[in-house]
């Protein structure tokens, strides 16, 4: 019964992400707010492979979003004017950086891997932050834009066709989310939830606690970056705001919010939030007060999160 609720749960999840374009309008949403959302909902469940599945906490993944960005925005102006050559090239800087960084902070736990992890991404920030000549610096980098979609017998309008790049942006996320739930249910998934709930055990097991971390932050850091790809893309702009640790705050509440140990949770979250902060910021300068509020809420309440919350009544 439990996996047949999960297979309904599951369907009905990718039948509003299909469909979303086309009833967006009638909440008062667009096309655009909808290619946020699953951006947005793919780093935050990039982030909760890390937090919610291994129970290591990072508030730098900004760092590797924005690098993502960054990398597809300088492919596209600089090298290659090419959607797909700059999707590669911006996860790929971030995926390197992720495990160069990673090697270097591994053997921490807990605030300490915390606070570090929010250092090497404000490093990233004010690099980016300062070098105008190639960033733009506080301006941001501008110039470019996505480029139309060459597939051999056909060409895909997604400069000027918000519903075409939507549909790309969907497709990235399902393969990304689909190589995550491969992932979480290997035997290396089944790794880092162990990990997770008793490190010490794992360790007394003969588990190389320290290698399955560096690895699951290198594959959290790696979707993250594909997300920043995406952003950059959406927006046909990148800033260094895309790397500030306030970013990596978000996508920690987004994680938090729809439930960070539910593999769906996080999209969830991202949804609220994207959809909140749109409505919410439309309407009054202190937007995030209220989304604050929203959130502490949610903690004090449901502290399973949203979704969290949807399971239990369901299962009553």
């Amino acid at each position: 019964m439990n996996g047949l609720n999960k297979q309904s749960a599951n369907a009905l999840i990718w039948l509003i992400l299909l469909t979303m374009p086309y009833w967006m309008g009638a909440i008062g949403g667009y096309t655009e707010l909808a290619s946020r959302v699953v951006v947005f909902g793919l780093a935050a469940m990039a982030l909760n492979f890390l937090l919610g599945f291994t129970g290591v906490l990072s508030f730098g993944h900004a760092a590797y979003f924005g690098l993502g960005a960054y990398g597809t925005a300088m492919t596209i102006k600089y090298l290659v004017p090419s959607t797909p050559l700059s999707i590669i090239v911006g996860v790929a800087v971030g995926t390197v950086a992720a495990a160069l960084i990673g090697t270097l902070i591994v053997k921490l736990r807990g605030v300490y891997f915390a606070m570090v992890t929010i250092a090497f991404a404000q490093v990233f920030y004010f690099i980016t932050f300062r070098w105008n000549s190639v960033t733009g610096g506080d301006d941001g980098l501008t110039g470019w834009t996505r480029q139309v979609l060459h597939l051999g017998v056909a060409n895909i309008d997604i400069i000027g066709n918000d519903k075409a790049f939507y549909y790309l942006v969907l497709a990235v996320f399902a393969v990304a989310v689909g190589i995550m739930a491969l992932l979480l249910r290997s035997p290396f998934g089944r790794t880092l939830i162990a990990i997770r709930e008793n490190e010490q055990r794992a360790r007394f097991l003969g588990i190389p606690v320290e290698q399955h971390i560096w690895l699951a932050f290198v594959i959290s850091c790696m979707f993250a970056s594909l997300a920043g790809t995406l952003y950059a893309l959406l927006n046909n702009f990148v800033d260094p705001r895309s790397l500030y640790w306030t970013q990596s705050g978000n996508f920690v509440i987004m994680a938090v919010l729809g439930g960070m140990r539910s593999f769906w949770g996080p999209l969830v979250g991202a949804a609220i939030f994207v959809v909140l902060q749109d409505y919410v910021s439309s309407q009054t300068e202190n937007w995030m007060s209220f989304i604050g509020l929203f959130f502490v809420l949610v903690v004090l309440f449901f502290p399973r999160g949203v979704l969290g919350m949807i399971k239990r009544k369901v299962a009553r």
